[in-house]
């Protein structure tokens, strides 16, 4: 008699492929708030490929029988990392439609995005079983969103001093959008802390 195991995908590779992804489409983030326009269109490229990353990984979590962490937990990261993404390219678009492109603020909190995105990554590579442990670069994740949230509020600071109502008004949002950002980090970044006391 032949025995079939049930399917073990490796379901927590294909959430970091889905990170890589991610990774790609921050760098493009930042480069694209430091001046670099063309930048843009390999964000949106990637979006769509971290896109298709989150469907494969949604596919796999259907037919695994064993899994590293609960398929609950997968789910809601993978779910945080692809908004991460999906913001970036969103506040992009917002400058576009708004005529107004990325200041030195908005570049200090891109860059620190991007940094963030791979503290995520290397904190959900320690999630695998005697690989070390998530917390160290989970809490950097969330150091990255405190130090974003300190441009934030000195950038907004300053727009009290500008008497263009339209510039004022359109850098808001962006500054706005750039804070939201930061805050799926944390999200992302508590999730795998509270996946850490889960399994521990």
């Amino acid at each position: 008699m032949r025995w079939f195991l049930p399917a073990t995908p490796d379901v927590l590779a294909q959430l970091r492929a889905q990170l890589a992804i991610t990774i790609e489409a921050m760098d493009a983030f930042a480069a694209w708030a430091a001046g670099d326009g063309d930048a843009a269109g390999v964000l949106r490229e990637r979006e769509h490929a971290a896109d298709d990353a989150k469907r494969a990984l949604h596919r796999l979590l259907r037919t695994a029988f064993i899994t590293p962490l609960e398929p609950e937990d997968l789910f809601a990261l993978s779910r945080g990392v692809d908004r991460i993404v999906n913001q970036a390219k969103d506040l992009v678009r917002e400058s576009e439609v708004m005529a107004t492109p990325p200041d030195d603020p908005l570049a200090g909190m891109a860059s620190l995005l991007a940094q963030a995105v791979r503290d995520l990554d290397a904190a959900i590579a320690r999630l695998a079983p005697h690989t070390g442990d998530a917390t160290a670069p989970a809490d950097a994740a969330i150091k990255a969103d405190r130090r974003l949230e300190r441009i934030y509020r000195a950038a907004m600071a300053t727009l009290l001093d500008n008497d263009d109502l339209r510039e004022v008004t359109a850098r808001r949002e962006l500054y706005r959008r750039a804070s939201r950002i930061g805050e799926a980090v944390e999200d992302v970044a508590e999730r795998v802390l509270y996946a850490v006391v889960k399994e521990g």
